[in-house]
């Protein structure tokens, strides 16, 4: 009887700790169905969109459906290295990098398999846009992960009917241990129940309450981290602005200049916001939208204090108080002319597809590992850039004093390659 009891009691320490495992384990894995779009934002949203519109990159809808079969292990190997398979002959390979002027994309060596598939999954399910509240207090538009939460049901289902299983064993082992107690005429065995029952099995189960401990809070300092790593983040941020100024009209159908505009994008740290005068070199002939008529055109007229019948201005001028889209922490040094002249980066790179937005939103996350992996992977325009010549005859200089590779034998000459990635670059 004592072996078996003994045997008994190693069953039931065992199943316990398999149960407080399975259900640590099911809340877990709602945050790793995320991992896709997580990883998307991270490596991929500053080239391409899940949509079928192309941004620096080619619109992924339908990818897999695309690319040859087998799909995942021909997207593997793409992502994993696209310059190796180009350089293989691989006919659809050869085909995307002719499509997209011969520029080879970033490659992602260091993503698992498992990772890309998560992507793919992502790509293929994304999640719909859900309401939440922007810094400002206005509605925005963000992504929420919708996962497939039937393995969390069953992994939860699987934990209550263990718990239930625990339970029942505990009441039928405290009956044998009666029936064992009566039959040899020993005196019955005092049973511990409610909270002084958990107490006393606690204190008898240190090994198994300490490692659940260690899990639980190994799970609680999880949720605290990704809800840490959200703050300040806005990403699709889309304010409503005070007068409904549509970029997918003005850059989009007709084609302005972003710089027609943004005048400060060139020689400034901000691109700035035009004046309504700018807007009046168009809107004092043009004084009917295509969408919203004459009511929003009114209200340039309104600030600038214009009479669209007379062509005069008054005194009582009013300004537009136009909501701030993206911004930057304080600490934070960004200079627009740094990277639009000198970089040639293009707008879309950061703001997204604005030609084709009615309301303009937050494209990129602009977090620090964005802008990081940005620099890591993007290729500097050095031929015919005069701002790098000086540089890199530099570089050069003290690469053969201390014989490492010149700028002509790197394969790729990042920002991260010229100092873009040290600290001082942006926090000084």
């Amino acid at each position: 009887m004592t072996s078996n009891c003994n045997d008994y009691f190693g069953f039931r320490k065992h199943l316990l700790l398999f149960t407080v495992v399975l259900g640590v384990f099911a809340q877990s894995s709602a945050f790793a169905a995320a991992d896709g779009a997580a990883i998307f934002k991270a490596n991929c949203a500053s080239c391409h969109k899940i949509t079928d519109q192309k941004l620096t990159g080619p619109g992924l809808k339908g990818i897999a459906d695309r690319v040859p079969k087998p799909a995942n292990e021909w997207l593997f190997n793409w992502v994993k290295n696209n310059t190796k398979l180009i350089a293989s002959g691989d006919a659809y390979a050869v085909k995307i990098f002719n499509e997209n002027n011969k520029a080879a994309m970033t490659v992602f060596e260091y993503l698992s398999d498992d990772e890309i598939k998560a992507v793919v999954d992502y790509i293929v399910a994304p999640p719909a846009p859900v309401a939440t509240t922007g810094p400002a207090g206005a509605v925005v538009a963000t992504e929420k992960p919708a996962p497939d939460n039937t393995l969390n049901y069953v992994l939860f289902g699987l934990s209550a009917i263990f718990l239930v299983l625990v339970i029942f064993l505990s009441q039928i082992k405290r009956n044998l241990e009666t029936l064992v107690a009566d039959k040899n005429g020993l005196p019955t065995p005092v049973h511990h129940t409610g909270w002084d029952g958990v107490k006393y099995w606690m204190a008898n189960n240190k090994k198994v309450v300490a490692l659940g401990g260690f899990i639980g809070i190994l799970w609680i300092s999880k949720i605290g981290w990704d809800a840490l790593l959200g703050i300040g983040v806005y990403q699709g941020y889309q304010p409503e602005q005070p007068i409904k100024f549509s970029h997918e009209i003005h850059a989009g159908k007709n084609k302005i200049n972003c710089v027609y505009c943004h005048s400060g994008v060139e020689r400034s740290k901000h691109a700035g916001i035009p004046s309504a005068n700018v807007c009046m070199n168009c809107h004092k002939a043009i004084q009917e939208g295509p969408t919203t008529g004459k009511t929003e055109i009114a209200k340039i007229y309104n600030a600038l204090d214009y009479n669209p019948a007379t062509q005069t201005y008054g005194s009582n001028t009013k300004p537009i108080k136009w909501i701030k889209v993206h911004t930057l922490p304080d600490h934070v040094y960004f200079s627009h002319q740094q990277h639009v002249s000198v970089g040639k980066v293009e707008c879309k790179s950061c703001h997204g597809a604005v030609d084709s937005m009615a309301v303009v939103k937050q494209n990129a996350p602009l977090t620090m590992g964005w802008c990081i992996n940005c620099h890591r992977e993007t290729q500097v325009q050095m031929e015919g850039n005069g701002y790098y010549t000086e540089m890199s005859h530099r570089f050069n200089k003290y690469a053969k004093e201390h014989n490492t590779k010149t700028l002509d034998k790197m394969e790729k000459v990042t920002v991260e390659t010229m100092g873009g990635t040290e600290c001082g670059k942006c926090h000084h």
